[in-house]
């Protein structure tokens, strides 16, 4: 029989809204999946359906324009996304970008940019990484310069996320290049797109550019792209905040929610191979029997079907935690960690199975075997993971 992946955390409203989840997924992201592949990016018009049926910003506040729910509903998405090997709509990265607004902006930040982010009017991204820096966000050289009323920020970042679509982004700069991480500050650039439905790679904001689509080993239809800043005006009042030196903290304290999202996608993603593999070997033939007949299929079956197991019951405590607001850095650390490199192995398994079909990127499976591998590298590297865990021993 196949698994039944029950969760710990749910309960009927949330089976309730996964269902309307999943209607707006395969009636509304799926059809335009192949197109988005082809073209690098979904485009503005499915972000702004998903705000219209209030699936995105699900766990901000009613107040700030949210759904008013909690991180489960935002686990919800993401798993049903995750199933389907659909990534071109980075949600969990507009979630992050709307949680930095919640637990760190002015109350007029959070006024103007929620409801707009909720709304799927804005796409959030968030400005980390630049060529010469990843993992060590305190070797970032983006400068911004106050000038009056004004930031003069300059630099270059790459492998954003949400960048091409973003029309406001969160920028990790360096305020006082004298002070190490107590110099580093995060500012808010809005894109002010000349079009919402075809974003092209003009700007409103002078100095600010988007250079090119980056041609990814996985994630083909999630637009990932190169930002430049030259001599970009950001009023004072876009400072994340109000108060320069704290980006650091900012970065440090949201941490957990981010890589707990990439364990619950991971686990999300076996599931769905999972079940598409065991359908699979039910129906193929090999020397007059299904291939579900072999020893080695069963046994490879059994295998991926404990690690499932044995993941849902630590993803979903990590989940509780969350919610209830007691998970750590360094277990979210773990979330992440074995999340992404139990996936990497599974989905390895899983896609011999297919024999050649599982080279075809056509075949599921094969699309989440080549999405899968950024999950040990983004969010911070796995390398990162064992240093946070191995630190509070």
């Amino acid at each position: 029989m196949p698994l039944q992946f029950t969760r710990s955390w749910s309960d009927p409203d949330l089976e309730a809204f996964r269902d309307s989840v999943v209607r707006f997924i395969e009636a509304e992201v799926l059809p335009g999946d192949e197109a988005a592949r082809r073209r690098g990016h979904v485009g503005h018009a499915i972000w702004r359906r998903a705000g219209e049926l209030g699936f995105l910003c699900t766990d901000v506040p009613a107040e700030h324009g949210g759904a008013g729910g909690d991180f489960r509903h935002e686990a919800v998405f993401d798993e049903e996304m995750a199933r389907r090997a659909l990534t071109g709509m980075s949600t969990s990265v507009h979630s992050i970008v709307a949680h930095y607004f919640l637990n760190h902006g002015t109350e007029a930040q959070k006024r103007h940019y929620l409801p707009r982010l909720a709304r799927g009017e804005l796409v959030g991204a968030i400005a980390m990484t630049e060529p010469g820096a990843g993992s060590d966000l305190q070797g970032v050289r983006a400068r911004a310069e106050l000038r009056g009323e004004h930031y003069l920020l300059n630099g270059s970042k790459t492998f954003i996320s949400n960048g091409y679509l973003a029309g406001v982004v969160l920028v990790v700069c360096k305020t006082d290049p004298t002070q190490g991480a107590r110099g580093t500050s995060i500012l808010i650039v809005d894109t002010e797109r000349a079009s919402a439905d075809d974003p092209g790679l003009e700007s409103g904001c002078r100095g600010f550019r988007v250079g090119r689509l980056l041609d990814k080993l996985g994630m083909k239809a999630q637009d990932t792209s190169e930002l430049f800043f030259d001599d970009v005006r950001v009023p004072a009042a876009n400072l994340l905040g109000g108060a320069p030196g704290q980006g650091f903290f900012q970065l440090m304290s949201d941490l957990p929610y981010e890589r707990l999202l990439i364990g619950v996608a991971a686990l999300a993603g076996m599931e769905g191979a999972y079940e598409a593999t065991l359908a699979y070997v039910r129906e193929r033939q090999a020397f007059g029997q299904p291939i579900a007949a072999y020893q080695n299929t069963r046994f490879k079956l059994a295998d991926a079907a404990t690690q499932i197991l044995v993941g849902r019951a630590f993803i979903d405590r990590c989940v509780e935690q969350i919610v209830a607001g007691t998970l750590d850095t360094a277990t979210a650390s773990m979330a992440k960690l074995w999340g992404s490199e139990t996936q990497g192995r599974v989905l390895d398994e899983l896609l011999q199975l297919w024999g050649g079909y599982g080279y075809m990127t056509e075949t599921m499976v094969a699309r989440m075997y080549a999405d899968a591998r950024v999950q040990r590298i983004y969010g911070g590297t796995n390398e990162i993971m064992r240093e946070v865990i191995a630190r509070n021993l």
